[in-house]
């Protein structure tokens, strides 16, 4: 008897499990779908799993996301393609609820399963579930099947193609403004799979109205399309319908959708070609840039330097210049820090001259801004000038604001500088970085913040890979060892993470004649804390000296170190002997 029951076993379990309170366990049960299935063989999950599924009314969103995600890649479990429909009506199901994130998984799904479904089961299955639901009496249904027209319109014949284009020219004018949202966010995917013929007459004259719709929201949404549409239609053809339309859009008189034309700009130049862009969308663009919303200015501002591109730098200097010297003094600091961000791109767009004479007044006032984000922004790009100015103009011009930048009272600001000063001083060479800036190298191993002082010992040791070890040794080594004798133990630490660091690189030799001697001294310190950094930096040093040195300096200070009162201590030093073991059995 037991042998019989024993298949009824796994849908028993989930029934129960899915009529449970407690919503883990419904949820653990959903997730192990493909597992009961697995159990019940593919007859069974088509005729007993999938019904129960489609029935199943938890009210739990997150069970249902779940569902939804499952059922999406079950067709091995049905049977395979052939039998992909029946997975169709519990997923319809969750395309009606509430809520968004449900009803979008489910759209994916049905996407996923259709895509693999046969021509014949489209048009006998598919099709017939995406027109119930965009007869749905409820707006989900209908938003739902706006996501589902461009897998079942392919297949279709011609009767057929001609009802769901009409169905979706319905969708573009339903009476609630979520259906005419779904149906301009997918309109490019829809077009995509329609015929040229169509496409200018069917598709364009559903896009005009979802372009005049009363609702922003559905305006900003059809700007996608625009560059969706673009791509598809003939470069005379995109001229001519959807140029007016982003014109006009760039005056749209909100400015959410502004907003969108400003952050689509670059790709609606693609679609409309040079020409079109220099002659008509270059004075939108300049629109756009001194519009009187700062979100705008901010889309606009991000995209300067992709949008020179396309222009010639005549025209650039002329038109996007005067704008681009306004935004760096723009009330809103957050479009002086879009404008920073991209800003120094537009240097080899527009060549040496041009930069020096206009561009480069532009850098030095973004790198005084009082806020650090734009200061950071530009900092970071100064390498893309270079290339066009060259090392001189950039260190007589730039660097008096990088030093004073050095000081900065925002930390974030001094470390950005820190990050760049190894790229700085490769550009510079080895007379003018001493000069200026190797003063500030060491100033920054006693700085306030943690971060400044780690990324300080960091630097050192770049530089002494990018100058070489006998440079460090005059100018690096003797400065870092002197700064031991800070009465301030975090200072002293700084100092051993800078050992720890540079040894590597300045070899055996100067290691163990330098740097060796200052870490053995520290051992003797008072604080706890340089003690077992100590421990730390010997274990490092193991890798760097030789056996000799190691057995006769450095395992007799962990021994030691190993006998300390302090617990933390006690436990450094006996790793580090582990350490100093294991290179002496491998050896």
């Amino acid at each position: 008897m037991a042998t019989i029951d024993e298949p009824l076993y796994p849908i028993a379990i989930l029934i129960d499990e899915l009529k449970n309170e407690d919503i883990q366990l419904r949820l653990n049960s959903i997730r192990r779908l493909s597992t009961i299935a697995r159990a019940l063989g593919e007859e069974r999950t088509r005729k007993e799993l999938i019904p129960f599924l489609s029935e199943n009314n938890d009210d739990d969103d997150e069970v249902l996301l779940a569902m939804a995600e499952e059922l999406g890649v079950f067709i091995p479990y049905v049977g395979g393609v052939e039998h992909a429909h029946v997975l169709l009506p519990p997923l319809e199901t969750l395309c009606t609820v509430e809520e968004t994130c449900v009803r979008d998984k489910a759209v994916e799904s049905l996407c996923r399963i259709g895509a693999q479904m046969k021509e014949s089961d489209l048009v006998d299955w598919f099709v017939p579930l995406v027109k119930r639901l965009a007869a749905g009496e409820w707006f989900t249904a209908r938003v739902s099947s706006c996501g589902l027209f461009h897998v079942a319109y392919p297949s279709s014949p011609d009767q057929l193609k001609a009802e769901l284009r009409s169905i979706y020219a319905q969708m573009c004018q339903d009476d609630t403004p979520m259906v005419r949202r779904a149906a301009a966010s997918n309109l490019g995917k829809f077009a995509a799979t329609i015929e040229q013929h169509h496409l200018k007459t069917d598709i364009m004259s559903m896009f005009e109205d979802l372009t005049q719709d009363d609702q922003d929201s559905v305006r900003l949404l059809a700007v996608e399309g625009c560059a969706a549409l673009g791509k598809l239609l003939e470069p005379q053809d995109c001229i001519a319908s959807i140029l007016p339309v982003i014109v006009n859009f760039s005056q749209d008189k909100s400015w959410r959708v502004r907003y969108m034309v400003a952050n689509q700009l670059y790709e609606l130049c693609e679609a409309v070609g040079p020409e079109a862009t220099r002659a008509d969308l270059m004075p939108a663009y300049v629109r756009l840039l001194r519009d009187n919303e700062a979100e705008v200015r901010i889309a606009a501002a991000g995209k300067v330097t992709k949008f020179c591109r396309i222009l010639s730098p005549q025209l650039a200097i002329q038109h996007i210049l005067p704008c681009v010297k306004e935004l760096s003094t723009d009330s809103s600091q957050h479009v002086r820090s879009a404008l920073a961000s991209v800003i120094m791109g537009m240097a080899p767009i527009l060549g040496k001259d041009a930069t020096i004479e206009q561009l480069l007044p532009i850098f030095l006032s973004l790198l005084k801004d009082e806020f650090p984000d734009v200061r950071l922004n530009i900092i970071s790009k100064l390498d893309q000038v270079n290339q066009v100015i060259g090392i001189d103009l950039l260190s007589q011009s730039l660097l008096p604001a990088i030093v004073e930048l050095a000081e900065d009272r925002h930390w974030r600001v001094r470390l950005a500088i820190i990050e760049y000063i190894p790229l700085l001083a490769s550009q510079l060479g080895v007379g003018f970085f001493d000069d200026k800036l190797g003063a500030l190298c060491m100033q920054w191993l006693e700085d306030k913040v943690f971060s400044i002082r780690e990324a300080a010992a960091t630097n050192l040791k770049r530089l002494a890979e990018e100058f070489g070890p006998e440079w460090a040794m005059q100018h690096i080594v003797p400065e870092v060892l002197e700064k031991i004798n800070n009465p301030h133990y975090l200072y002293r630490m700084t100092v051993l993470r800078a050992i720890s660091l540079l040894a590597p690189v300045m070899g055996a030799d100067i290691t163990c004649q330098k740097l060796l001697p200052v870490v053995i001294a520290s051992s003797k310190d008072r604080v706890p804390n340089i003690k077992f950094n100590v421990a730390k930096v010997l274990q490092s040093l193991i890798s760097v000296l030789d056996q000799s040195v190691v057995d006769k300096t450095i395992r007799p200070c962990l021994v030691e170190l190993s006998e300390d009162p302090d617990v933390d201590v006690r436990y450094f030093a006996g790793q580090a002997l582990q350490a100093c073991d294991q290179v002496m059995m491998s050896s």
